[in-house]
Order: structure tokens, then C-alpha cells, then sequence
């Protein structure tokens, strides 16, 4: 009687209790884990993401920056109140790193503010798309998925808040169905790469 006493006030009590700890500590495990894997994995498919204090510190107060510019939406008609962050959403071997604006296709898309047509492009991936220069030449506005350019638009043009420079589309990997425009800001790291820059989050500035 003495023995089974021992065991239901002492054995299984400490039993309990070791299970209790050895769970705490597979869930620390876990939750050491996933801090130490899952940014690295996010950070890795983003090239130009900031990686450090001082590179999110740079990325946040670009963003502070522009938004004092008040700058221009760049999808004609679409209520920048119904804008959505796409930022972080997850795509196919990367981080989206842009905002994704759905309109109807060939709706016109405008200049958010005076830079420079830095490039214009077509690929397999973003289709026929823009690559503007700030006033500054400090920032890159990226424009994606059009449909067409504006009617004598070229590299080396300058352009003014508002112009119209393209039409929303679905080429490159765009879904048919979903006409859209793929609107990107890049804080330029190189002047000489200035599309390899870190991408500073469009909603933080146009929402």
C-alpha cells in the first residue's frame, strides 16, 4: 500500500511534470527553429531586400520619403483606398516585393510623379514593362504587365506627374483573366545597376 501511495503522490506527479518540461523545451526548439530558417529563406529569394537594422532603417525611411511626395496613383480610376499589401506575398521562387493593381485591361496607366523612362523592356516574366527614374535618380518606379506603351514613349524621355505612359495588360506571366498592373519602387544601391536595387514596399507609400 505504502509503494502504490509513492507512485500515485510522487512517480506520477514527476512524471508529469518531466513530460510538461521535455514539451517546453521541443517547443522552444521549434520556435528557435523557425526564427533562424524562415527569414533566411524569405531573405534569400529577395536580392535586393534589406538583410540588416540599417537596410530596413534606409527602406522604411524611403518609404517615409516618397509618401511626403504625395505621389500620383498609377492606375487611372482605381481608389487608392482599396489598395491591398502584396508586398510579402509568396510567388513562384521569390517574394512578390510590389503591389498588384487590378483593372480592367487598357486602363490607362500614368507617371506617379516627373523622372526619366530609364528603360523599356519586354520579358518573359514582367512582359512589356517601364523602368522610370525619380527626379532625383535615387528611386526606380517599375511598371509591369502592360498591355502596350503610350503612343511614342522612349528611353530617355522625360516625363511628367500624370503622363500617360502605358495600358494595364496580362503579358508576361500575368494570368490571362487577371489584368493588372505590377507596381514596384526600387531604392537605387548603384547608379550603374539601378535595377538591382532594394525594393521599398508600394502600399506604404500610395495607401
Amino acid at each position: 500500500m505504502a509503494f502504490r501511495r509513492r507512485l500515485d503522490l510522487e512517480t506520477v506527479p514527476g512524471l508529469l511534470g518531466a513530460g510538461i518540461v521535455a514539451g517546453l523545451l521541443l517547443s522552444a526548439v521549434f520556435i528557435g527553429a523557425w526564427f533562424l530558417v524562415v527569414p533566411r529563406a524569405i531573405t534569400a529569394t529577395r536580392p535586393g531586400a534589406a538583410t540588416d537594422a540599417a537596410g530596413f532603417a534606409a527602406d522604411l525611411a524611403a518609404a517615409r520619403e516618397l509618401r511626403a511626395r504625395a505621389l500620383d496613383f498609377p492606375v487611372e480610376g482605381f481608389p487608392r483606398e482599396k489598395l491591398t499589401d502584396t508586398f510579402n506575398d509568396a510567388r513562384i521562387g521569390h517574394v512578390h516585393d510590389a503591389s498588384d493593381i487590378m483593372a480592367p485591361r487598357n486602363t490607362p496607366v500614368r507617371a506617379v510623379e516627373a523622372g526619366t523612362i530609364a528603360r523599356l523592356l519586354q520579358n518573359a516574366s514582367g512582359g512589356i514593362t517601364i523602368y522610370q527614374l525619380d527626379p532625383s535618380h535615387r528611386y526606380i518606379y517599375y511598371y509591369a504587365h502592360l498591355a502596350r506603351y503610350a503612343e511614342g514613349l522612349r528611353e530617355g524621355q522625360q516625363v511628367e506627374r500624370g503622363q500617360l505612359i502605358g495600358y494595364v495588360g496580362t503579358t508576361g506571366n500575368a494570368p490571362e483573366n487577371a489584368p493588372h498592373l505590377h507596381f514596384a519602387i526600387f531604392r537605387v544601391l548603384d547608379p550603374k545597376q539601378w535595377w538591382g536595387g532594394a525594393a521599398v514596399n508600394p502600399y506604404l507609400v500610395l495607401r
